[in-house]
């Protein structure tokens, strides 16, 4: 029989999951990891950030909100223009470790063993 502190355990490990995946689900796209890039020098305001990545601004404008929301953007007003910053260093850290590791395989593909691979395996 589990124990009331058995219980408690198992539903912090479901937690911890269940924001893990939150997470790898707020960085799943290209784009959002296209504006991480970007931002990890400095801060940039939106037209900024088009001129960069190739996309429109209407959906610029929804993947910044959706990263701002999620706590990984920090921003600010300054007239007209808006500024996006980094506000999480970890998610910018976890995104450079595994574009990183994925460049490694794709550059040295032949080196890289099947068990230390990262990058999804392509029939």
């Amino acid at each position: 029989m589990q124990t009331l502190s058995d219980h408690e355990a198992h539903a912090d490990k479901d937690r911890v999951f269940e924001l893990a995946a939150e997470l790898f689900g707020i960085l799943a796209t290209p784009t959002r990891l296209r504006i991480l890039n970007a931002l990890c020098d400095k801060e940039k305001s939106v037209s900024e950030l088009l001129a960069e990545i190739d996309t429109t601004q209407p959906n610029l404008s929804q993947h910044l909100n959706l990263l701002y929301r999620a706590g990984v953007l920090a921003k600010r007003k300054e007239g007209t223009q808006v500024y996006y910053r980094v506000q999480s260093e970890q998610a910018v850290a976890l995104c450079r470790t595994v574009c990183t590791q994925i460049a490694i395989e794709l550059d040295d593909a032949g080196d890289v063993p099947l068990a230390r691979r990262l990058a999804p395996r392509r029939a």
